[in-house]
């Protein structure tokens, strides 16, 4: 019988137990990309919370991405030492840590502006560029000390723009079939795994894209078996624009487990579940009735880092977030209501 709290060892990582911290935006880094002191007493918090896996927030591959103030960024050599002291600091606590490597939006520059492009309007030299800044990333990250990096392909930013129909009407080797439209993540897989072969590599995906014309279930299952052919290591199942508000213990979690479940049964890749998930016996209750290895939290460890301590100990078990969503309108996406629990 599975526990929430088991060892679990995946391809290049071991973890404590089965709970990991899904990449939750803070916006806290400086505009180049380094990070802030904020961050790391965020980070060390978190580790120091017993989660089993910490998956840092957005981190670009872009030194000019400008979907977001405050990104993350490993997109220079001078940024690793930056990078180098937070993993330091959640490797104190003997948690490892996976950097979310992700692309807002690719922008062209054109005399002296940068205008964001499109997949359809991207030239074969610039999808190559999008794809070599996501592989020398991920060797950054590992000379960083980061034990593996997840490649964003959810949410709508560029790589699950990419990936969509709704959105890449091109007709060459990256358009077309799901085949093509997955080519590019597939290229920066393996161009990572060559690299870097030290790294856990995993995906973050769209079970859906919720959108008209999009990518819809049918062929997310088919990209997820594209990249665990590939050797993706781990796949997190998540959606596109699905922080649902009002979730509520016992009536109505995990709300991407119906495709989470279908995929872990149709692939040999470990499966990750993260949305809407907040009391211990209904996690457990998944990790025990399907195919899938973990389970992923976000908006409940903004209100309480240290759940996973309490849910270990007994003294929780439940999370208190309520899915109230104001952690998205506060600075660095602060939980309003931690002064009130005395945090």
């Amino acid at each position: 019988m599975k526990s929430l709290f088991n060892t679990i060892e995946l391809k290049n990582l071991k973890a404590k137990n089965r709970l990991v911290r899904s990449a939750t935006w803070e916006g806290l880094a400086n505009r180049d990309g380094s990070v802030t002191e904020k961050a790391y007493e965020i980070y060390d918090e978190l580790a120091k919370g017993g989660v089993g896996i910490i998956i840092t927030g957005f981190t670009s591959v872009a030194a000019n991405d400008y979907y977001f103030d405050g990104m993350m960024r490993l997109s220079d050599d001078a940024l690793i030492p930056q990078y180098k002291t937070l993993t330091d600091v959640i490797h104190a606590q003997d948690v490892p840590v996976i950097t979310q490597l992700a692309l807002g939006a690719y922008y062209r520059e054109t005399n002296g502006r940068f205008e964001q492009v499109e997949p359809d309007n991207m030239t074969l030299e610039e999808i190559h560029k999008v794809r070599d800044q996501f592989i020398e990333a991920g060797v950054r990250a590992a000379k960083a000390g980061f034990d593996g990096v997840q490649i964003h392909v959810a949410h709508f930013f560029f790589l699950s723009r990419f990936v969509s129909p709704a959105v890449n009407h091109r007709t060459d080797e990256y358009g077309g079939s799901i085949a093509n439209r997955t080519r590019l993540v597939v290229e920066i897989l393996n161009g990572i795994r060559e690299k870097a072969p030290q790294l856990h590599i995993t995906a973050k995906i769209n079970s859906s894209d919720f959108t008209y014309g999009g990518l819809d279930e049918a062929e997310s299952l088919v990209m997820c078996r594209l990249l665990a052919d590939a050797g993706i290591d781990s796949i997190e199942v998540s959606g596109n624009g699905t922080s649902v508000a009002g979730i509520r213990p016992h009536k109505n979690e995990a709300y991407f487990l119906k495709f989470a479940d279908k995929l872990a049964k149709s692939v040999d890749t470990p499966i990750i579940l993260v949305g809407g998930l907040r009391s211990l016996d209904t996690m457990e209750e998944i990790l025990n009735k399907t195919e899938i290895e973990m389970i992923s939290l976000s908006r409940p460890l903004l209100r309480e880092p240290d759940l996973p301590n309490k849910m270990k100990s007994g003294e929780a078990l439940e999370a208190k977030c309520i899915s109230c969503n104001a952690c998205y309108a506060s600075s660095f996406h602060q939980c309003i209501f931690r002064k009130s629990d005395n945090i």
